[in-house]
């Protein structure tokens, strides 16, 4: 009787080609071994009374069909009904059939091992894998005698074979043969080979990453090859990518997502699956580890690159558990704790969680404890950085209490503890104490305090030297906290700036480096900008040291296009036209003042920039500056010198003739120009000085009415300032602005506009008749202050709506 290959493993699969492997059969299958239910050689053989074998699987199974249909109990083979169905166990014919089961095996196993190489056929390789994967899930023991013949080795092998079908067949085998066998697991380790079935996690084809996948799960089990696995370059990164996937089969993610979990066991893999944006793994040994595991993670954390989102993420996790060892630990595990907190707080949405979860206390308390438990300045260091990034949060850190008597960090005490560190400790510490400072008095609600312990500490002289310091990072953050404390101490800043000592020379330096524009050259200009603008000692001072020279040098190249394209161009270009403008508040008291404005014809340069759309402060200053340009005309105009009159011209005024000058300034009544004597008309300033009085930023609509208010003022001929208002068409948008009463400041300016524009009799005539410029007239003379209320009853006596004789207010003199 013919043998054949034992197809029990293989359902159906590679029957036709069972053949190869027919004449290998030691000993035929004999009828005795087949149970005539299932046809298949018995593994269990059970004798019934009257004498015939079966499977006892298939045999018990026959009975419970016959009870449940109601049927007799009869015998399958006979169907005779039988008396009894105990079913006795055929041990003999059992072990004959084991016995003929290992030959044969042994037998097949020796073929399917001269069948795996590469010269064999494609089926013979599959059916001698799939055999293998058969007997080792027949019984664990024949995983021995894989191990044992060698084959495991083998089957590596076929990961290099051509066919695709073949390799994922050796990859699923070989999960087979070492699915919970230690010693199998250790074969496949020795070598590349878990590198190799890494490389398959990269395969275009999905059926070899699942395969590869499950046989990396499988290999997982064992903490000894955890470590191999993550050792692997690229293994964990794509493992990773896996588990995101969204292409990627269901299932394989799975699989992927539980291998990770078991390399979790080993510290170096859960650092690698941080470094590949799988955090979680060692933020809970941060939270649940050993105290050296906590320790190793933390240090790990704080050198750690980690994205914005990721840090919020973080500060949520494991922000309070790092404060805890920043606060209790020993030396070295707030060391690492501390450098995390550094590495976190990096960015404002993480500090401010960080500062809910209490970290601004014991931070504090690490910068200023001296004496034996004190931080090593190193560390230090790191405290003030943390202390600086969240500080600079924006979050309202007067509202925290940081001691016993529940003061913060304003106060007084604590800002003079500030200033203390600040002048006893080295540049790194000083600079990011400097930068607690700034974004302590970046805020409205905490720059007064700080501002107090300053003056009440006297060290403004101190923070004023900081800015001749060779090292960038402290200069700057020197000069970017005296920019916040300027608008309420310039005074103070001007006294300490002037002199001989150098620091405006430094500052100006940094305004007039030519290497883009920088932060700290835009705070530079800030700060100048915010000092008090009629300090004629501190102009003096620019004015001799060629400051202004340099500034209108790179506002034209700003102008120009010549400097472009940095985040700091606005707020450089803005505080360089404010220290450029205070040169204009001196015109009166410095001849050098007047002759810098002609020389660089500044007048002019200030009409161009108010055409600077978009840029408010930019237009406002310029309109001021030119304000005080114009003021000064009058007082530059070079007035006609008409020839003395003949005798008897003298004699007899009859004779006489007025003596006709043409050229004149019609405003100034005299010889006029931009350059010399800063007339706006000789400009052509007046249209772009009306157009702004249509400005949505009423400061700047201000600074526009104010600038135009010159051009009727006391000493030049206020009839023809109106008629170059009439033809700049700037009548109409003045009587707007009064109407809109937009601020009591635009009101006032507004009101002495329109009452010089009303002592021409034909304006007057035409205002008379609109009502709403009456009622705004009235209104403002009932409820402005006490000068616009004069000028307003003016303004309505030339419209005939009070009389002349009213006497309302006494005469001002």
């Amino acid at each position: 009787m013919a043998g054949s290959w034992d197809r029990s493993y293989d359902p159906g699969s590679q029957s036709d080609d069972s053949h190869h492997f027919e004449r290998l059969h030691i000993e035929p299958i004999y009828d005795a071994f087949v149970c005539p239910l299932t046809k298949q050689v018995m593994r269990d053989p059970v004798t019934l009374e009257n004498g015939q074998t079966f499977e006892r699987e298939a045999i018990e199974k026959w009975f419970n069909e016959c009870k449940e249909n109601g049927r007799k109990l009869i015998c399958p083979v006979t169907l005779k009904e039988l008396r009894s169905i105990d079913l006795k166990p055929s041990i003999a014919l059992r072990n004959t059939i084991e016995e003929w089961t290992t030959r044969n095996e042994a037998a097949q196993l020796d073929m399917a091992r001269r069948s795996l190489n590469m010269g064999s056929s494609e089926n013979d390789v599959l059916l001698s894998l799939k055999f293998i994967q058969h007997i080792c899930q027949k019984n664990r023991s024949n995983k021995h005698v894989v191990r044992n013949v060698d084959l495991i080795p083998m089957i590596v092998d076929m990961l290099k074979s051509s066919s695709r079908k073949v390799r994922c067949r050796a990859l699923e085998t070989l999960q087979v043969v070492v699915e919970e066998d230690a010693e199998n697991k250790a074969i496949l380790a020795e070598g590349d080979t878990v590198r190799t079935i890494v490389k398959f996690l990269s395969h275009e084809q999905s059926k070899e990453r699942e395969e590869a996948v499950s046989l990396l799960y499988e290999l997982s089990k064992s903490e000894a090859l955890c470590e191999k696995i993550g050792s692997i370059n690229g293994a964990i990164l794509i493992l990773v990518g896996m588990t995101s996937s969204k292409s990627e089969n269901v299932l394989t993610v799975e699989k992927a997502e539980k291998t990770l979990e078991n390399l979790e066991k080993c510290e170096n893999n859960v650092r690698q699956m941080a470094e590949n944006g799988r955090l979680q793994p060692l933020l809970t040994q941060i939270l649940e580890g050993p105290p050296e595991t906590k320790l190793s993670m933390a240090a790990y954390l704080g050198e750690s690159v980690l994205n914005n989102d990721v840090k919020v993420h973080v500060a949520r996790t494991v922000g309070a558990s790092l404060i805890d060892i920043m606060k209790s630990g020993s030396m070295q595990s707030r060391e690492a704790a501390l450098k995390a907190l550094n590495q976190i707080s990096s960015y404002e949405a993480s500090s401010k969680v960080l500062i809910e979860a209490g970290i601004l206390p014991p931070l504090v308390k690490d910068l200023f404890t001296v004496g034996a438990n004190q931080l090593p300045m190193r560390l230090k260091e790191v405290s003030a950085t943390i202390l600086a990034n969240v500080v600079n949060s924006g979050y309202d850190v007067d509202s925290i209490p940081i001691g016993p008597d529940n003061e913060t960090l304003v106060s007084e005490d604590n800002v003079h503890n500030l200033l203390h560190l600040i002048s006893n400790t080295g540049p790194p510490i000083e600079c990011k104490l400097l930068q607690v400072l700034v974004g302590l008095t970046s805020s409205p609600t905490t720059v007064l305090n700080v501002v107090a312990a300053i003056k009440s500490s006297g060290a403004t002289i101190s923070l004023v030297q900081f800015i001749e310091i060779p090292q960038k990072d402290l200069r700057m953050a020197a000069i970017k906290l005296l920019q916040n404390l300027s608008p309420h101490m310039g005074q103070e800043l001007a006294d300490a700036l002037r002199g001989t000592v150098g620091q405006l020379s430094s500052l100006i330096r940094v305004i007039s480096e030519n290497t883009g524009i920088s932060e700290e050259q835009a705070a530079a200009a800030g700060l100048l900008a915010e000092l008090p603008e009629r300090d004629l000692g501190l102009t003096r001072q620019m004015l001799d040291e060629g400051a202004f020279q340099l500034i209108i040098s790179r506002v034209i190249k700003i102008r120009q296009g010549e400097i472009r394209g940095t985040r700091f161009v606005t707020p450089f270009l803005e505080g360089l036209v404010r220290v450029l403008a205070r040169v204009t508040f001196v015109l009166a008291d410095e001849l050098d003042a007047v002759v810098l404005c002609r020389e660089h014809g500044l007048a002019a340069l200030f009409i161009d920039l108010l055409q600077a759309n978009g840029l408010d402060n930019v237009q406002m200053v310029s309109a001021t500056a030119l304000e005080n340009l114009s003021q000064e005309s009058k007082n530059l105009t070079k007035l006609p010198e008409f020839p003395a009159p003949a005798f008897c011209a003298s004699v007899f005024p009859c004779f006489s003739k007025q003596a006709v000058i043409t050229g004149m300034c019609r405003v100034h009544r005299g010889t006029c120009s931009l350059r010399e004597s800063f007339c706006l008309l000789e400009g052509q300033a007046v249209h772009k000085l009306v157009a702004l009085l249509d400005h949505t930023n009423e400061k700047v609509v201000e600074a526009a009415l104010a600038a135009i208010s010159t051009l009727l003022d006391d000493g030049v001929d206020i009839e023809q300032g109106v008629t170059v208002l009439c033809e700049a068409e700037g009548i109409k948008p003045i009587l707007d602005v009064l109407l809109e009463k937009r601020t009591e400041n635009l009101r006032r300016r507004a009101v002495w506009v329109v009452e010089r524009l009303l002592r021409t009799d034909e304006i007057a005539y035409e205002i008379s008749g609109d009502q709403n410029v009456s009622t705004a007239l009235v209104d403002a003379f009932h409820h402005a202050d006490y000068r616009t209320r004069q000028i307003a009853e003016r303004a309505l006596k030339h419209v005939d709506k009070i009389p002349n004789f009213s006497g309302i207010f006494p005469n001002m003199g």
